[in-house]
């Protein structure tokens, strides 16, 4: 006797949904962006700082959806927040100076450079710090979209360790009082 899933299952041919999924996304894509303007994103403030996101899994108007990529903004003399996370992203420090924390290990870096996060089973631990008290750093990150293939844990959990303090004073200001 079938289950209620075998039952359930039986009714669409999923080969032909592999053709319907196809469809949709050249329907997505015909009319994606293929230049992204910087002035029309605006400057996110989130757990892990300040951002502009160009690509993302939820961003739907670009031609690809295969990559993330950010700028990410450290204020003077602050840090992001801290991230468990796969790992498997380059960094390019756009302006400033600073270093990464990376399991433990400090890595300094400034503009012009490249930080190369590993991709580890594991996962990999990573806060970025602004030292300098009268430069903001700025940096952009890409990495693979792998949260349509593998969840957003990617395989090694994906977890806020720490926020940074710019979101902490934001969500004060919304909590007069608390």
């Amino acid at each position: 006797m079938p289950s209620e899933r075998t039952s359930r299952l039986a009714k669409t041919n999923y080969w032909d949904e592999l053709f319907a999924l196809r469809d949709r996304q050249r329907a997505e894509r015909a009319n994606g962006l293929q230049v992204i303007d910087e002035d029309e994103l605006p400057l996110e403030v989130n757990r892990q700082g300040l951002m502009r996101w160009y690509m993302h899994p939820s961003i739907r108007d670009t031609v690809l959806s295969t990559v993330m990529f950010f700028e990410q903004e450290i204020p003077p003399g602050s840090r992001s927040g801290r991230i468990k996370f796969q790992g498997n992203q380059i960094i390019m420090i756009v302006e400033g100076s600073g270093y990464t924390m990376l399991d433990g290990a400090k890595h300094a870096w400034k503009a012009g450079d490249v930080v190369s996060l590993p991709l580890r089973e594991n996962g990999v631990v990573v806060q970025h710090f602004n030292p300098d008290q009268q430069t903001t750093a700025k940096f952009v990150a890409a990495e693979m979209n792998w949260f349509e293939c593998s969840s957003v844990d990617r395989g090694s959990g994906f977890e806020q360790l720490e926020n940074c303090p710019e979101y902490n004073r934001l969500k004060a200001e919304e909590r007069p009082g608390v």
